[in-house]
């Protein structure tokens, strides 16, 4: 299971803990999952003894620093399911997953990496496909879903969606609400012509 704080933890140490989280995060978020303990513990200030005492492996690391993302996209699961409107619930609940992956580069890879020890972690991304697989069905039974979407559908989108780059982080982020928007047409059972949102630009202007 991630590792949880002692009651008994000194103050440094609980210091040195959130420190090494706080910079896990942002470093995770910047460059995804590859980055070395090494690079964590520098950029956390502490030595690498003190990260390994807090986090004996990079699972567990990775596993608490991302809890509350996991937690962030059940929410946005049970908030489509919430919707009385199956399509739209379908809809919200992938445009805000896509954003949400689009301004936190490293989730991605945390949610589709398997951790047999991280039990917490585990367990709630569980309940958030077992939310996912029920928003298609709510959606199909509703007419509107292709009969053919699957679960494994969505998590292609958002592996597709991970490999948006872009210059700048709001490009990033336009470019993901407009490949959701693509993606929820060509899932529609009769695709629309809405519009789109705004084309960002990805390359330099030349």
């Amino acid at each position: 299971m991630p590792a949880r704080l002692p009651h008994t933890l000194r103050s440094d140490a609980r210091d040195n803990r959130e420190r090494i989280l706080d910079a896990a995060r942002a470093v995770f978020v910047a460059d995804g999952l590859d980055v070395p303990m090494r690079e964590i513990a520098r950029r956390a200030e502490v030595g690498p003894a003190t990260l390994y005492r807090h986090f004996p492996t990079k699972q567990a690391l990775v596993a608490e620093a991302f809890t509350d993302q996991m937690l962030a996209c059940q929410a946005i699961v049970d908030e489509g399911l919430a919707e009385t409107d199956a399509w739209h619930g379908f809809c919200r609940a992938l445009e805000k997953l896509c954003e949400m992956q689009a301004r936190d580069y490293g989730f991605n890879a945390a949610f589709m990496s398997t951790y047999p020890h991280a039990l917490d972690f585990a367990a709630i991304r569980t309940a958030s496909l077992t939310g996912a697989a029920e928003l298609i069905r709510r959606a199909k039974d509703a007419g509107q879903l292709r009969p053919d979407i699957v679960v494994d559908d969505l998590v292609l989108m958002l592996m597709a969606n991970n490999g948006i780059h872009a210059p700048t982080p709001a490009a990033r982020v336009a470019a993901s609400r407009r490949f959701a928007a693509l993606m929820i047409q060509s899932f529609r059972t009769t695709p629309e012509s809405a519009p789109l949102p705004p084309v960002p630009r990805l390359i330099p202007s030349v």
